[in-house]
């Protein structure tokens, strides 16, 4: 015992590490670290590494001490000297020395002392960035991601203080981090147990003042001031996460920023949430970016019953996050996103209509604020719009036909109809979905208008345009002038005019291509019938007119070769025709607006064909109106107070474009004087009186009046006609109306198929089936006949002499044959 006693008291005699590192330490604290002396023991470390794990033990148990007896001095200067040594020693055996290293930092943030638990993570973040030379296998850093997500959220009273002590959890979380995201031996970072801590405490500090909105994709260069306050350093943080975030962690990432946004209330407020999602869709890897939307979508869906402030704040995230995505990289999964949006606008109007989240009204159930399910469904179309921004055409085309399928038709396809609020939930969703179909259109630009806009999109498109609801059809003349608008023309045509120098407009007119005179070749009819019958309706109103006359005016400068030009002109003194006649009981607003209508394209038209008789013809009909009948021009129709006349009986003579004296003038200038003496009649179809439809049983005794006047065994044989070229001729320029008609008896055969009892089609095809047969027996009985046999013939039993057919090998041929 006095022996170890001397020993002990002896300094000669302690091992020589402790030596070295008792005389870094000086007497007094306040003078610092030795510096010689440190020299000294980190050459002693890198001579001996194998020493090292015993430097490491016994600067961990005098620190240890030196925080019991509070001599915090000695505490920084340990914490210095165990610094230096693992910025200099990064040989095999430095694992052992960096568990004394961590275990000290431990030590510190566990301190209820501010001043060491920033000494503390000063050190881990400076250890943090040191790239290890060999792996370790158990290390772990849950305590250090609890501890570090605790200061985060400090709330100690001195504010400065407590700023300081936000700053380090801040580093130390930003430590963790980079040193464990590389390294496949640690415990994942990106578990939910780890995320679940590490992203909330981020966002509380990015929440917790107000600063300017970033408006890049990386923060720019801030002042010192700036680069000191926890928000700027929470943003580069929680940016260098999301940027350092696999493809298998993005969800991981985001699935904290969702619950504590839904934690804290934190959608309603809006700009928050997107300025967090800002962050994360400019920081994650571009090809990533679906996986955000596609969260948040699924998101939406789980909160389909919550607030519609909520819901709202979710769908402007999505918005952003669409605007930002704007390479197109929405995903795989396009129509998904339309389908979830659709899903909720048809919620939303259910929700408004209804009154309750689930079709009954219980005690309890929240209340339901329509102007709020209003702003939500204006949201989500114009989310709609973003997203279909951010396709190539030809997925725009995909997505417009998929909303068109989704429009309800009562009695035909009610794909979307509303569950619980009948027929106005129905027109309702008409409405949004119209609207909707709008914003996905709006720029929508094409070379090719047959590939990008099929019949099955603009047919059903049409239909609608013929409804008794002005605004449905109003919304649908607005999707016509964007599909049909692809210079920049329509806002050249918002106001009607008959102006005398339509120059002043600066239209852009382009040669019309094979693929637009295909296109009207195949439409045009169906256009034209379509603004004929538009025109007729007695509810339209200004803003109706507006945009046929912009319909009419664009199919003139962007779709228009020699033969529109005439439809359209035939067209217009078609309107002529309609506003002077008395059968249809049209009031006194719709015929003058028609005859105004009529005025203003018949002077726009004669411009653009440049033939200075017709323009002469139609500026003196003008000037005789402007004189007479004011009533009759744009001008005084087409204003807030329009000046109507009590009567229209006596308008006739001058105040009129003639057709005789068109024909006669354009006829001079080459074109078809034929097509333009005969007046336009529009062709009504049965699909256009189904359009007009209001109830299911209407259409289903439609579709049978259709089925048994126009069924396929009622149809006469005609006589085989004799083929001229008057034939030709006239079948090449009827041959649209032979394509409709055609198209038309296909429909039917369809109808009768789909409706008809199962007996009536059974009969019908095994009445074309036996008649089939007795025609092939005919053929048979004429065409085939038995082979001639050299053998001759043989006689039957009743004296007939009957040919016989013989094999080949039986047969008996004359010398002179064989060879």
């Amino acid at each position: 015992w006095a022996l170890w006693t001397v020993c002990g008291c002896c300094g000669a005699l302690r091992p020589r590490y402790k030596r070295l590192v008792d005389n870094i330490f000086p007497e007094d604290p306040e003078d610092g670290l030795v510096k010689a002396n440190m020299e000294k023991l980190t050459f002693y470390a890198l001579s001996a590494p194998e020493k090292l794990d015993r430097i490491g033990a016994y600067l961990s148990e005098r620190l240890s001490r030196d925080v019991a007896r509070h001599r915090y001095g000695y505490v920084c200067i340990a914490m210095e000297a165990l610094d230096q040594l693992l910025m200099a020693c990064h040989c095999q055996s430095i694992n052992l020395f960096v568990e004394s290293f961590l275990k000290m930092v431990r030590k510190l943030l566990e301190s209820d002392k501010p001043n060491l638990q920033i000494l503390g993570t000063n050190s881990f973040v400076k250890f943090a960035n040191i790239e290890e030379d060999t792996a370790s296998y158990h290390r772990s850093y849950d305590f250090f991601v609890s501890r570090f997500s605790e200061m985060c959220h400090s709330s100690y009273e001195d504010p400065d203080i407590r700023t300081k002590i936000r700053m380090a959890g801040i580093k130390g979380l930003q430590g963790v981090v980079r040193k464990t995201v590389n390294d496949e031996l640690q415990a994942n970072i990106w578990d939910p147990q780890h995320m679940d801590k590490i992203v909330p405490s981020l966002l509380f500090n990015l929440q917790s003042g107000e600063r300017t909105e970033s408006r890049s994709p990386s923060p720019l260069q801030a002042s010192e001031k700036e680069k000191e306050s926890p928000m700027e350093l929470t943003e580069r943080c929680f940016r260098e996460l999301l940027g350092r975030a696999a493809y298998g962690n993005i969800k991981n990432a985001v699935t904290p920023v969702l619950m504590h946004l839904d934690n804290h209330s934190l959608w309603e407020g809006k700009s928050f949430a997107v300025r967090c999602f800002k962050i994360i869709m400019y920081s994650i890897q571009s090809q990533h970016s679906h996986l955000v939307i596609q969260q948040l979508l699924g998101h939406l869906d789980a909160n389909s019953k919550n607030s519609a402030t909520v819901r709202a704040g979710i769908v402007e995230v999505l918005l952003e996050a669409a605007a930002i995505a704007a390479s197109g990289s929405v995903g795989p999964t396009v129509l998904e996103v339309f389908n979830t949006l659709l899903r909720q606008l048809r919620l939303s109007v259910d929700y408004e209509l209804t009154g309750t989240y689930d079709g009954n009204t219980n005690i309890g159930t929240k209340i339901i604020k329509a102007h709020e399910e209003r702003q939500l469904q204006e949201a989500v179309i114009r989310t709609i719009g973003s997203f279909a921004n951010t396709l190539p055409t030809y997925q725009r085309s995909e997505v417009m036909l998929f909303i068109m399928g989704k429009i309800p038709v009562p009695g035909v396809h009610p794909a979307l109809t509303s569950t619980g609020s009948g027929p106005e939930g129905t027109r309702m969703i008409q409405i949004m979905l119209l609207k909707s179909l709008v914003q996905v259109t709006a720029g929508f630009q094409t070379t090719n208008m047959l590939t990008a806009l099929p019949s099955s999109f603009l047919e059903p498109l049409l239909s609608f345009s013929l409804t008794e609801d002005p605004e449905v059809r109003l919304l649908v003349l607005q999707i016509l002038l964007s599909l049909i608008d692809r210079h920049d023309n329509r806002p050249k045509f918002a106001n009607i005019s008959s102006i005398s120098d339509i120059s002043m407009l600066k239209l852009k007119v382009d040669k019309c291509s094979r693929q637009d005179n295909l296109f009207m070749k195949k439409h045009g009819q169906q256009l034209y019938r379509h603004i004929y019958l538009g025109c007729k309706e007695q509810s339209s109103g200004r803003q109706h007119y507006e945009s046929l006359f912009a319909l009419l005016g664009l199919l003139s400068v962007e779709l228009a070769n020699e033969e529109v030009v005439v439809d359209l002109i035939r067209l217009a003194l078609a309107l002529q025709d309609l506003a002077l006649s008395t059968d249809e009981g049209l009031p006194v607003y719709t015929r003058c607006a028609v005859h105004a209508l009529a005025a203003a394209y018949l002077n726009l038209i004669c411009q653009l064909t440049t033939v200075p008789a017709f323009c002469q013809h139609i500026h003196e009909v003008i000037e005789v109106r402007q004189k007479n009948t004011p009533y009759l021009l744009p001008e005084d129709v087409f204003v807030d107070n329009p000046k109507l006349a009590s009567s229209l009986e006596k308008v006739e003579g001058d105040v009129l474009f003639l057709q005789s004296k068109i024909t006669e003038v354009l006829g001079g200038s080459g074109y078809n004087t034929e097509r333009l003496a005969t007046p336009y009649v529009p062709q009504y179809t049965d699909e256009d009186r189904l359009s007009k439809r209001k109830s299911i049983g209407e259409t289903i005794s439609l579709q049978v009046e259709v089925e048994s006047r126009n069924s396929p065994e009622k149809e006469e044989r005609t006589p085989a006609e004799e083929i001229t070229f008057e034939t030709l001729k006239n079948a090449i320029v009827d041959s649209v109306g032979m394509e409709e008609q055609e198209r038309e008896r296909r429909r039917q055969v369809v109808e009768k198929f789909q409706k008809a009892p199962f007996e009536e089609i059974a009969a019908h095809c095994g009445a074309r089936a036996s008649m089939l047969q007795s025609k092939l027996n005919q053929i048979f009985e004429i065409t085939i006949r038995p082979p001639p046999s050299p053998s001759g013939t043989i006689s039957s039993g009743y004296g007939q002499s009957q040919s016989r057919s013989v094999p080949i090998y039986e047969m008996k041929f004359p010398d002179l044959c064989v060879y």
